[in-house]
C-alpha cells in the first residue's frame, strides 16, 4: 500500500508551509505499509519556541485555503517543543531542534520509503 494521492496533495502543502517559515530539516515519509492510521509522516524542525507555532500555524493556515483541510487534532501547543498536526492521512511533526534530536523520528521510521519533497521546497526556506 502506499500513500494516497490525496496525502501526498497534503505532505507537499505542509512541506511548502513549514518551508516558507524556515523550517529545518523537513522530511516526508509514507508510514502506509507500517500504520493503518495514517499514511505519511511530514517532520520538521524550529531554533526556538516561536518558531514551531509559526510553521505549525502556516502548515494550518495553508492546508485549509489550498485544500480545504483542518487537523482533527493538535496537540502540544502548551509548550511549543513538539507539535503535532493530525489530518488523519497525514501527521505532521514539527519539533523543537532538541526534541528532534533526542526522539530521531527519522531513525524509528527509517525503513520506510521518503516521500520526495516538491522541487522549491529546501530546508531553510522556499526559493
Amino acid at each position: 500500500m502506499t500513500a494516497s494521492p490525496e496525502a501526498l496533495a497534503l505532505v507537499a502543502v505542509a512541506a511548502r508551509a513549514a518551508a516558507d517559515k524556515l523550517a529545518e530539516n523537513i522530511v516526508a515519509f509514507d508510514v502506509s505499509d507500517q500504520l493503518v492510521i495514517t499514511d505519511a509522516f511530514v517532520i520538521c524542525s524550529a531554533a526556538n519556541d516561536r518558531q514551531v507555532g509559526a510553521i505549525v500555524d502556516a502548515v494550518e493556515e495553508q492546508a485549509r485555503i489550498e485544500l480545504g483541510q483542518k487537523p482533527v487534532r493538535r496537540e502540544g501547543d502548551r509548550d511549543a517543543r513538539w507539535v503535532l498536526l493530525d489530518f488523519v492521512d497525514v501527521v505532521v511533526h514539527v519539533q523543537h531542534v532538541e526534541e528532534r534530536v533526542y526522539y530521531s523520528l527519522e531513525r524509528i521510521w527509517k525503513d520506510c520509503p521518503v516521500i520526495p519533497l516538491p522541487a522549491d521546497v529546501v530546508a531553510g526556506g522556499t526559493r
